[in-house]
């Protein structure tokens, strides 16, 4: 297979903690460009990638030839820009999410993804996670039966108003922030699209949503989501059947938060727990974006999943 040459475009902090090195670590892929005028954040990076090539402005990067594929980390509402620039220059891409601020914004990153031939994709890194992969496999066998009702919480504390989550200028709050996962993981585990929100708690501080409640229903079963920035952290997906319940603890950034495990309760009364210690999802994402490239097998996560995800966030907007 062959190796791509990843650069990325802006040294954002969870760039170099997690993205960065996860790129560095990926088979397949090669970390070889940082785009930064910073030298003080060009050298955080050079300790895990002492070869990485900085360049002082996105363009310059943009323009290398041997740049194959760029990862966008840069603030939200600048995520359409420069994925548009980065596919005209001939790159793959993979921007971090949201990657749109509404839904209607993914037409136009669809249309030029087909019209360049390019893989670009949001980094919606839980879907390449064996936790997820295996509650998927489960629902869809039945093991729980039919799917009644699914609940998601996914909660931190940050009071910082300096913190870019909490500027509404830059595209911030808690539902394109960690909404996106309570949301598309329900999607993803299920196959299914919401018909309807008919209820959303959102409350507000400094511009950007803190907290929200939000119920949906979809086809047979209902939802129900919490999602806080300014509360105990707390993650967790339970999809309850006709037959069994299955609960997923820490499915959003497991070793980071805890542990991701898989617990079964079935008709028999028993409970089977599987965990998964030392999966990281961001190696997992970037080695799947490298096979997608260059085999051409399906990218798990396409523009058209994420365009949903947005959909129904938009949805929960509306129904305030």
């Amino acid at each position: 297979m062959k190796t791509l040459n990843w650069g990325i475009i802006g040294a954002a902090n969870f760039a170099c903690e997690h993205m960065g090195p996860a790129i560095h670590a990926a088979r397949g892929a090669r970390l070889a460009g940082l785009a930064t005028s910073s030298s003080d954040k060009a050298s955080r990076f050079k300790t895990f990638a002492p070869d990485i090539n900085v360049y002082s402005d996105y363009n310059a990067l943009l323009n290398d030839p041997d740049i194959d594929a760029v990862y966008i980390p840069l603030p939200n509402h600048m995520h359409v820009e420069w994925t548009l620039k980065a596919l005209e220059a001939g790159k793959h891409v993979l921007c971090e999410k949201p990657m749109t601020m509404q839904a209607s914004e993914f037409d136009q990153l669809i249309t030029a993804r087909d019209a360049s031939g390019l893989l670009a994709a949001e980094a919606f890194m839980i879907v390449h996670h064996p936790q997820m992969i295996r509650a998927r496999d489960i629902i869809a066998a039945g093991t729980i039966g039919r799917v009644r009702h699914v609940g998601a919480t996914f909660s931190f504390y940050n009071g910082d108003l300096d913190n870019i989550r909490n500027k509404p200028e830059a595209g911030g709050g808690g539902l394109p922030d960690i909404g996106i996962y309570t949301f598309g993981s329900a999607r993803f585990l299920t196959g299914q699209e919401p018909l309807s929100i008919p209820y959303a708690k959102i409350d507000y501080e400094n511009g950007v949503d803190v907290f929200a409640q939000v119920a949906a229903e979809f086809d047979g079963f209902g939802y129900s989501a919490t999602v806080s920035m300014r509360m105990f952290p707390r993650q967790e997906v339970v999809v309850h059947g006709e037959k069994g319940v299955l609960r997923l603890t820490c499915p959003f950034n497991p070793t980071v938060h805890s542990q991701a495990e898989l617990h079964l309760e079935t008709e028999k009364n028993t409970i089977t727990t599987e965990r998964f210690p030392g999966t990281n999802h961001y190696i997992e994402q970037v080695e799947a974006f490298g096979r997608s490239v260059t085999t051409g097998a399906a990218y798990p996560c396409p523009l058209e999943f994420s365009k949903g995800t947005q959909a129904m966030i938009d949805m929960a907007y509306a129904a305030r």
